[in-house]
């Protein structure tokens, strides 16, 4: 596989931080300091207008411990990480650590994701891919303390591995990431189909398949590894499951969420209302998610639009029907959607006034969201 272009990713990697950094100040200064005030910003505060939302959750977890039967909801791993580099910098070090250990992560994705992109269109599309997932209206979440770079970084990591036969490497990747995120264990997807296309070199020596197929246990294990902790601190195994009730996350059919927030956008709520506007995001962003997982079907290798797919399934599957917006955070999770933004790179160059219309749309919404973020707006 091509290597990829450093310093063009690292460049886009800085712009991108350097966009939000930029929002930070300016949002936090002249949204919080009094009018023509000249009194010098707190700097404490500028920084801790990122340690909002699950942001906190992971950061608390990391620093304390789970101490509520709620933050079982929040897996282990990425707070691990914080808690072992962070002990020795003391309360604000955990802060610190845990948004740095999210940017890089995505740094490392940006790197991988590239080389999972170009064989779908040369370097245009890996290019591409990659400014469209840095400028993406949601893409805040990797600038915070939140674990979806991390996953990303150990998904894509994954089916690298699974494309590149390294099959041990890919159940250690597999492991790590059902530790950060239950939907971890999807990567087995990709790597069974991967397994069935060379079927016919395994059934040729028994013993040979069955080694390869010995680093598949490893994928689910991070779940197993966590359902016993829950046990032992909950004496329910599944609690990180049974407690998403809290949100009033129930399993339901894919399509109900979706229903529900067409009843709730068109039906009940009033025009120019909060959770209208908030409605639009998730439902906008779930719709489009779902074409793009479909036309990359044929666009994309099979193993990637599997476990796309399967990820999105996972989403709609539990929506918040108690709740105004059905969707609630589906605009985060389709973050997690990587080989989508594949597909999307794709037609945008097919279609350039669709880039363009991205180019202007997306980098808008980033700034405009991560604005609410900082300012502890509802952003989950």
């Amino acid at each position: 596989m091509k290597r990829p272009p450093y310093r063009d990713i690292i460049w886009l990697f800085l712009a991108s931080r350097l966009l939000l950094v930029i929002v930070t100040y300016f949002g936090y200064i002249l949204l919080t300091a009094p009018k023509y005030s000249s009194v010098p910003v707190d700097i404490t505060g500028l920084f801790s207008t990122w340690n909002h939302w699950d942001a906190a959750n992971y950061v608390r977890i990391a620093e304390y411990g789970y101490q509520t039967p709620f933050d079982v909801a929040f897996f282990p791993f990425f707070p691990l990480l914080i808690s072992a580099l962070a002990y020795p910098f003391g309360t604000w070090g955990y802060v610190a650590v845990g948004m740095l250990i999210s940017n890089l992560a995505l740094l490392g994705s940006l790197f991988i994701i590239y080389q999972l992109a170009v064989e779908f269109g040369g370097e245009q599309v890996a290019h591409r891919t990659l400014l469209y997932i840095c400028i993406f209206p949601t893409a805040f979440f990797f600038f915070a303390a939140y674990n979806e770079s991390l996953f990303i970084l150990l998904t894509s990591g994954g089916l690298l591995a699974i494309r590149r036969q390294q099959w041990w490497l890919a159940g250690l990747l597999g492991c790590l990431a059902s530790l950060t995120r239950s939907a971890g264990v999807f990567l087995a997807l990709p790597f069974l189909y991967e397994m069935w296309l060379i079927r016919e070199n395994l059934l040729a020596d028994i013993k040979r398949a069955i080694l390869k197929l010995l680093p598949l246990v490893l994928m689910p294990l991070g779940i197993l590894l966590y359902c016993v902790y829950c046990w032992k601190i909950t004496g329910n195994p599944i609690a990180f499951a049974t407690v998403q009730d809290h949100w009033s996350r129930v399993a339901a059919w894919p399509w109900q969420g979706i229903f529900a927030s067409i009843w709730q956008l068109f039906a009940f709520q009033p025009f120019g209302s909060f959770y209208q506007a908030h409605i639009l995001l998730d439902f906008g962003l779930t719709i489009g998610f779902i074409a793009l997982v479909v036309l990359g079907w044929n666009k994309l290798r099979t193993g990637y639009s599997l476990f796309a797919a399967m990820l999105l399934f996972y989403v709609l599957l539990s929506p918040s029907l108690g709740q105004d917006d059905p969707l609630i955070s589906n605009q985060r999770f389709v973050l997690e959607l990587f080989p989508a933004f594949i597909t999307l790179a794709i037609l945008g160059i097919k279609y350039p006034r669709l880039h363009q219309a991205i180019s202007m749309l997306f980098p808008a919404l980033l700034a405009t969201l991560s604005l609410l973020f900082v300012m502890n707006r509802w952003m989950v």
